[in-house]
Formats: C-alpha cells, structure tokens, sequence
C-alpha cells in the first residue's frame, strides 16, 4: 500500500497532464456532437423529404462505422486532401461526429414525443415553422432529451480513451506510456481508472440533478 501511495505521488502530476486534455476533447466534442445533432434531428423532423433523406442516411451511415475507423480517416487520410489536422482538432472533431448521431437520435425522439396538436395549434394561429420550434417544441423536447442526454455525454467522455491511437496524450495515452516505461501496470491503470470515475461521478450527479429539475414530470 506504501509503495502504491508513492508511486501516485510520482504518477498522478503526468496523468492530470492527460486529465486536462482529456477535459477539453471531450468538451470540444460534446459541443460539436450537440449542435450537429440538433441540426440533424431539426433536418429529419422538417418533413421536407431531401433534408430528412440527407440526415437519416449521414446517421446510418457513421453509426456504421466503428469510432476508430472514423479517427483514422480524419487524422491520416484527410491531409490527402489538403485537410491538415492536430491530433487533438482530430480527435474532437471525429469523436464530435460520431456522437452527433447519437445526439439526433435522441433529440428526435424528444422533437416527436410533443404532441402534433400543439404544433398545429400554434401554425394555426400565425406562427412560423421557427416560431412553433422556439416556443412550442424544443423546450418540451428538451424535458424529455435529458435522460438519455446525459448518458450519452457520459458515454462520450469514457471514449475520449479512443483518441489515445491518434496519440492524443489524454489520460489513456499518458497511462499506457506510463505503464510502458515503468511496468507497473496495476498502479497505473488503476490511477487512470480512478480519473475518469473523478470525471464520471459529477456528470451523473449532474445528469441526475438537471433531470430531476427540469425533466419531464
């Protein structure tokens, strides 16, 4: 117990290094996965038929492809392209992608649990498609989003681990060298276990909270 408690003193500073990076791709990509999720379930839900075709096969089609596959793709074979990214710009962009299906998926689940009456409702009396959106629907949608919100952000935040191939120094990637240089496996690992359970226990606190708050009665 001695040694595991000297070894952290020693470990810890290098994993918090990773622990820091791993706090911003997993923002960084959240915030993407979220604004791109709501386009697309705003697309899918349109009912104009080229934006909900477009939306549901962009969906199906990166839900297809595993995480990995996805990074590789932006952070080797884009610069084929032109497209030079960071590994960190790469990591938060492709893991930003992939959750964003997620995220349409269950903000469209929220847009389609309001009732269609309330949405005729408010067209009848004037208001515009936007309107009805702003006012009517998005904040019931949202009541009924949170649950499944915040387990997709927790979801997220444990695959930032993923970024670690395209050498993003995150927590894993810092613990894997760590664990390479120094073989000791158990005590790293078990430090870097214990840092995305730091990052993980507040974020279904705060889930459970904002669903108790504003969730759907």
């Amino acid at each position: 117990m001695n040694k595991f408690l000297q070894d952290a003193q020693d470990y810890l500073p290098i994993l918090l290094q990773g622990a820091v990076t791993t706090a911003g791709i997993a923002f960084c990509a959240l915030v993407i996965a979220t604004l791109f999720g709501l386009v697309l379930a705003l697309m899918r839900y349109s009912g104009i038929g080229v934006l909900s075709w477009t939306a549901r096969s962009f969906v199906n089609i990166v839900r297809g492809i595993p995480i990995l596959v996805q990074l590789f793709y932006i952070y080797f074979v884009l610069p084929d392209f032109g497209i030079d990214l960071t590994a960190f710009q790469a990591g938060a962009i492709g893991l930003g992608i992939a959750y964003s299906c997620y995220m349409a998926e269950n903000f469209r689940a929220g847009l389609e649990a309001v009732d269609k009456g309330q949405v005729e409702a408010a067209q009848s009396i004037g208001m515009s498609w936007v309107l009805t959106m702003r006012r009517v629907v998005l904040p019931q949608a949202f009541r009924t989003v949170l649950p499944p919100y915040g387990n997709t952000m927790i979801m997220l935040l444990k695959d930032t681990s993923q970024a670690s191939v395209i050498t993003v120094a995150e927590i894993t990637f810092q613990g894997k060298m760590l664990a390479a240089s120094t073989f000791e496996n158990m005590t790293v690992y078990t430090l870097v276990a214990g840092l995305y359970l730091a990052f993980s226990v507040p974020l279904f606190l705060l889930a459970s909270y904002l669903e108790r708050r504003f969730g759907k009665k």
